[in-house]
């Protein structure tokens, strides 16, 4: 949500600066994310002049430019090429003098420069209306009025030029009372009065409203549960044109294109106090009557989008009095029944409406607006009034409407404030600091929470119906909180918590010693959402009331959020990734399936560049060896085989009986252009749930160091390229001798002085035997048996 500086400052008089209110809305929950520079004019016209044009005549080397003379003020003349085929001798014109900047829609700009043009001097730049951003007109360059501007003054002179500073608030969705300008001030002035700084807030009155003549308007509301509160205005007189700048400079400095004075008032009112209005052109109303309840399902309504929608049969709608469909309430509305540039009468509503009927609404038929966003967490009951006559007031003073007969409301119960019981101990006990109970109280009126009555040890509590969120004695405490300070809770100096024992066959032992294995070999752990987008929904589980279309969809990978952050980290040059994840993966085949991995992640250099080792890439293998250390607290035996898997280059499987351990490679080059990564990178998964399930927990023992050496041969084979290093070290463990210990491959040689087709592996072989020293004959037994069976399997060739 954006606010703006200038905007929030006509409810709130404060001498704080922009980045202390910044600060102080942050400590209140109110996080700023960013604050944004907007300027009315992009740059604000520095550097452009009013200029005399003193002579212009056709360019000798271009027949569509001009050079021209211009006198820019204090006796300088300026040189200067121009293009537009308006130009004259004896014009007042702006103009841009070398160093200006001149920007475009997007906000990039060039630089004025002394140049030549087709060899021709040229020292500045007539300018066009949207050259300048003033306007979208480049029919010609800006020709100006000589009585009203004078030669040498600067242009920006003549302008009201707005410049502002922009807050981009990240709004917990349950802050609907800080939805809005005002909000966000009332909230500030909580914060500031509470803590003695100086600060005055606006307060809100219905405007005092004249009407003319009567109206034969009516208003049926079927359902006051669907819609508890309905006001109604009519106005006439309008004319629909452009909005003044001041409006349209409001609305743009949040990001919003103004429309024309009536949808811009309304906009207005929404982000001034969080009440959306809508306005319906009157003469379009059949039977001057507006009804508010549903409409059988099936029924087919327009949108303003051009969209036919078929409606559920639960959606509040607004119809006339043929009970044909105007508006989704609270949600958009139809085609047919909008404000256009003909319309001269209108029917402006406020209202409160359902918040779960509007939620409904929106998700239902994909549609998410800014009147829905707030209708559907709750606006203020109490404030449809007020804010229905500043608007009719704003209509009256930009658009020449006015009020015709007085303002219908359907209004049967009035929605009262909630009743909350505060304890001081309470208080006391959840914030573990005991404050003065005057400033509670003084906290609370800060918030417009009114004390009904003083109790023994608390207070009962009226809670405005704005604050939809503040229903329960534990939610007013937060607001304590909030308002007195967190920073000024001071860590206790004694933390008392359970120790939790966890056995060594529990799978949180297993995670927590895996993490801490990775930690140890420099790796950082990450956390991300479960909810993210999918291009390939192929069982998919997608979430029937998504917050957006971002997060509609249960990831089915880990391996998508961890590109992510590596993405994200190697834009901001930090390019060796060592990341891992816990987190679970959601699929939907003939059930649900919900299964916990540890994925890994590895880019970029293993080893910090230093002058030792300047070059040390991450690779498949070193990714390999990680994941083998954690397998080895597993104390099982596996076996590796080839994958086929789209999401990687290459790719190996480590298994266990009928049950994949670990799937592991290079990712796929499509993967990483999706991600923006321009470096190869290196992924695991690892099922946790098979691991555990698999794990031996029962024949761990504690060993000497033997007390004779290992003994250690070496071969050198040539076999066929098919031939895997996987499948000798498998032949090589079926062998039965007890003094076989470790097997290792060092070396692989592909090229020239060797057979066509073939290829060398050096392996090294580890014997022990724990009782004495191994004699010849013993070792001789266990490598002739291996050469044996590498010549008969793989028709292996020993090299020298």
């Amino acid at each position: 949500m954006k606010i703006s500086n200038n905007w929030l400052k006509d409810y709130i008089k404060t001498n704080l600066t922009t980045e202390k209110i910044g600060t102080y809305l942050t400590d209140i929950g109110l996080e700023i994310e960013v604050i944004e520079k907007y300027e009315s004019v992009k740059g604000n016209l520095e550097g452009i002049v009013v200029g005399k044009v003193l002579t212009c005549e056709k360019h000798p080397n271009a027949d569509k430019l001009s050079k021209t003379t211009v006198d820019v003020g204090n006796g300088k003349i300026l040189e200067i090429v121009c293009g537009a085929p308006n130009v004259a001798a004896g014009q007042t014109v702006p103009v841009a003098v070398v160093g200006t900047k001149i920007y475009d829609k997007t906000g990039n700009f060039f630089e004025i420069k002394k140049a030549k043009i087709r060899g021709e001097v040229s020292e500045g730049m007539i300018c066009a209306e949207d050259e300048l951003g003033l306007s979208d007109d480049h029919g010609g360059i800006m020709v100006l009025d000589e009585t009203k501007y004078k030669v040498g003054e600067n242009f920006a002179k003549y302008f009201e030029l707005i410049n502002d500073e922009v807050y981009e608030v990240g709004l917990t969705p349950n802050r609907t009372d800080g939805m809005s300008h005002y909000g966000v001030a009332r909230d500030l002035h909580a914060y500031l009065s509470s803590n003695a700084f100086p600060s005055e807030l606006e307060k809100l009155s219905t405007v005092a409203l004249t009407s003319a003549g009567s109206h034969d308007f009516q208003i049926d509301i079927e359902n006051t549960e669907l819609t508890p509160r309905y006001l109604g205005a009519v106005v006439e007189g309008l004319k629909v044109e452009e909005s003044p700048s001041w409006l349209k400079d409001r609305l743009k400095a949040i990001g919003l294109a103004p429309i024309n004075n009536v949808v811009d008032v309304t906009n207005y009112i929404l982000h001034s106090y969080g009440q959306p209005l809508h306005a319906f052109d009157a003469d379009k109303i059949a039977g001057h009557k507006v009804i508010v309840g549903t409409s059988p399902e099936g029924t087919v309504f327009k949108t303003l989008d051009g969209v036919e929608r078929k409606l559920k049969g639960t959606e509040i709608m607004i119809k006339d009095g043929n009970q044909k469909p105007m508006c989704i309430a609270g949600v958009f509305g139809g085609e047919e029944s909008g404000v256009s540039d003909s319309t001269t009468k209108i029917f402006l509503e406020s209202a409160y409406f359902n918040p779960v009927a509007v939620r409904k609404a929106s998700k239902a038929h994909g549609l998410n607006t800014d009147s829905s966003f707030r209708f559907e967490r709750g606006v203020d009951p109490n404030n449809t009034k007020t804010v229905l006559t500043k608007a009719v007031k704003m209509l009256e003073e930009i658009a020449g409407g006015k009020l015709v007969g007085e303002i219908m409301e359907s209004y049967p119960t009035k929605i009262e404030p909630f009743y909350v019981v505060l304890r001081y101990s309470k208080v006391d006990q959840i914030l573990g600091v005991k404050i003065h109970r005057e400033k509670i109280k003084e906290i609370l009126k800060s918030l417009e929470i009114t004390v009904l009555n003083e109790i023994a040890n608390g207070l009962e509590l009226s809670v405005p119906a704005y604050r939809a969120d503040v229903t329960r004695e534990i939610d007013v405490i937060e607001e304590i909180l909030r308002i007195y300070g967190y920073n000024k809770i001071e860590a206790p100096k004694k933390t008392s918590f359970t120790t939790v024992s966890l056995h060594l066959d529990d799978q949180d032992a297993l995670e927590n010693a895996w993490a801490r294995t990775l930690q140890s070999q420099g790796f950082n752990e990450v956390m991300n959402n479960s909810l993210t987008s999918v291009k390939d929904e192929t069982n998919a589980v997608k979430l029937l009331n998504p917050l957006s279309n971002e997060l509609s969809t249960m990831r089915k990978s880990l391996l998508e959020g961890l590109l992510q952050n590596a993405a994200y980290n190697i834009n901001r040059k930090n390019p060796d990734i060592k990341f891992f994840e816990l987190g679970k993966i959601y699929h939907k085949f003939e059930k649900y399936e919900e299964r916990k991995q540890l994925a890994i992640l590895t880019s970029g250099r293993n080893v910090s560049e230093n002058w030792l080792q300047p070059k040390s890439a991450t690779d498949f293998f070193m990714l390999k060896a990680y994941v083998k250390i954690l397998l080895d607290k597993l104390n099982i035996e596996t076996t590796e085989k080839a994958l086929e898997d789209a999401r990687f280059w290459d790719a190996l499987e480590i298994v266990s009986g009928d049950k994949t351990l670990v799937r592991l490679g290079k990712v796929a080059p499509a993967l990483l252009k999706d991600a923006d990564m321009d470096q190869d990178a290196f992924y695991a998964e690892i099922e946790l749930e098979n691991c555990q399930s698999l794990r031996n927990t029962g024949n761990f023992k504690f060993v000497d160091i033997p007390k004779f050496n290992k003994i250690r041969r070496d071969l050198a084979m040539l076999v066929d390229k098919s031939v895997t290093y996987a499948e000798l070290y498998e032949l090589a463990k079926k062998n039965k001798s007890p003094f076989l210990r470790e097997i290792n491959l060092f070396d692989v040689y592909e090229g020239k002085n060797l057979p066509e087709g073939k290829k060398s592996y050096a392996m090294s072989f580890e014997l022990l035997n724990e009782e004495k020293t191994l004699e010849d004959k013993d070792i001789s037994e266990v490598m002739n048996a291996l050469i044996k069976s590498f010549q008969k399997e793989y028709n292996a060739e020993l090299r020298g």
